[in-house]
């Protein structure tokens, strides 16, 4: 009976040695790390970055996969699908806060698992160098005055740049479609357009408009953000110009599908506040005039939540909500 009880206590001890040596060995095979978007964009740099930085943080492999389509729906929701065993991860972007509303998918933010928020770049509203309009007063003043007079440009009707704008003038007591909305295939077009004086403004990202701000064809009146851009700090925020409360801009961050399991979003909440407070980093995102912005897990869920809310209220006001 002694031995029979002394084995049961061995066998008990190696199965529960072996279970902690399981979840300890996370990661054991390289880890997958999609991208809702086409290579060469500002979210593949991102990652990329990211996926290099984790490979030595994590001693294994981090595979960028590129998964574009539908907007960014067959990417995020590849993503979302995944096995929750942490092998395959994805940085998720604003659109998934948006999406949902237009129609297009089914998913939100809450179908994932949010590991850190690694990445914020603002609108910003920018005129042309030559524009009668030299501060924000003075454009707020146009627009009340003339509606639908002036017409801004950027990305795609019900894009990113578009709700930033809209938002804005809503959260201001205008109409959100007192200045019309030219369709774009994105910012660079939108810049140039600008420059020709075919638009008057561009709700752009400072770093999407940064050649022609610096090349002295654009100017900068203010940023939809609760404080000024390293890039140009002298551009004020759009409450010190306004007062308005306003903020809104593109975001990338780190997530897992739905279900991570706690070692896996501990460690890796690690890893990510490492790598975000890391020089490389921070080089590599100011080079290239990308913001650094972090949250953890779940400020990054309750980041996405009200960006979620505020999204679905632009789109509803804009009658662009499905």
């Amino acid at each position: 009976m002694k031995r029979r009880t002394l084995v049961k206590s061995v066998l008990a001890l190696a199965a529960a040695m072996s279970v902690g040596a399981a979840h300890a060995a996370w990661p054991e095979r390289p880890i997958t790390l999609l991208v809702p978007w086409a290579a060469g964009g500002g979210t593949d740099a991102t990652a990329r970055i990211v996926g290099a930085l984790m490979e030595k943080e994590l001693g294994q492999p981090v595979n960028v996969v590129n998964r574009a389509g539908g907007n960014g729906v067959v990417g995020h929701h590849a993503i979302s699908s995944a096995p929750p065993d942490g092998y395959t991860l994805g940085m998720i972007t604003v659109e998934i806060s948006m999406m949902h509303h237009q129609g297009l998918t089914q998913l939100t933010p809450r179908n994932f698992t949010p590991l850190a928020l690694m990445n914020v770049d603002p609108a910003a509203i920018t005129v042309s160098a030559t524009s009668p309009y030299k501060t924000m007063d003075d454009l707020v003043k146009a627009i009340k005055a003339n509606p639908g007079k002036l017409k801004a440009s950027g990305t795609g009707q019900g894009g990113i740049w578009h709700l930033a704008l809209a938002g804005m003038l809503k959260d201001m007591k205008m109409d959100p479609t007192a200045v019309p909305f030219v369709p774009s295939n994105g910012a660079a077009p939108a810049m140039l357009d600008l420059a020709a004086g075919g638009i008057d403004i561009a709700p752009v990202a400072l770093p999407e408009a940064r050649s022609l701000i610096d090349a002295g064809k654009a100017r900068p009146l203010a940023i939809m953000a609760n404080a000024p851009a390293a890039l140009y700090p002298q551009v004020p925020t759009l409450k010190s110009a306004t007062g308005s409360d306003w903020t809104m801009g593109v975001w990338r961050g780190i997530a897992g599908p739905k279900g991570l399991p706690a070692e896996v979003q501990t460690r890796m909440e690690t890893v990510l506040k490492k790598i975000n407070d890391s020089k490389e980093f921070r080089d590599f995102m100011a080079n290239r005039g990308f913001g650094v912005a972090y949250a953890d897990g779940p400020a990054f869920g309750k980041f996405m939540d009200k960006g979620d809310a505020d999204m679905g209220q632009t789109l509803q006001a804009l009658g662009m909500a499905k």
